[in-house]
């Protein structure tokens, strides 16, 4: 059988390694990605959830999608993007569906249908 005193430095160093464990661990955290893991698009349609690792497997570009990198750079869609567009800037909603189901159909591959995307 263990000793009261053994039991009470087991419990000490047990605190002791716990507490070091935490503080390393907030200390030191993971880095974060360059770009945004996971986009949620909220939208009348119902929301689209957009990850990058699902259109990594193709032979896609960054400049693909992100057509105005600009001194490594990228800016968000709605920067230039307006709710509703006009004959100079196509809106939101018709870039989106332009850029996305459009390549999607160019690479047979990625679904085409609304409730494919709009499913959330």
């Amino acid at each position: 059988m263990t000793s009261k005193k053994e039991l009470k430095f087991a419990s000490i160093l047990a605190i002791v390694l716990f507490i070091t464990g935490i503080t390393c661990y907030a200390a030191f955290p993971p880095p974060s990605p360059d770009e945004p893991v996971r986009l949620m698009f909220q939208n009348a349609a119902g929301k689209v959830l957009f990850t990058h690792a699902g259109h990594q497997d193709y032979d896609v570009s960054c400049l693909d999608c992100h057509h105005n990198i600009e001194d490594d750079e990228i800016y968000n869609c709605s920067e230039c993007h307006e709710a509703t567009g006009d004959e100079s800037m196509p809106g939101r909603t018709d870039a989106f569906h332009a850029q996305c189901t459009g390549c999607h159909q160019d690479l047979g591959a990625g679904p085409v249908e609304c409730n494919s995307c709009h499913a959330l």
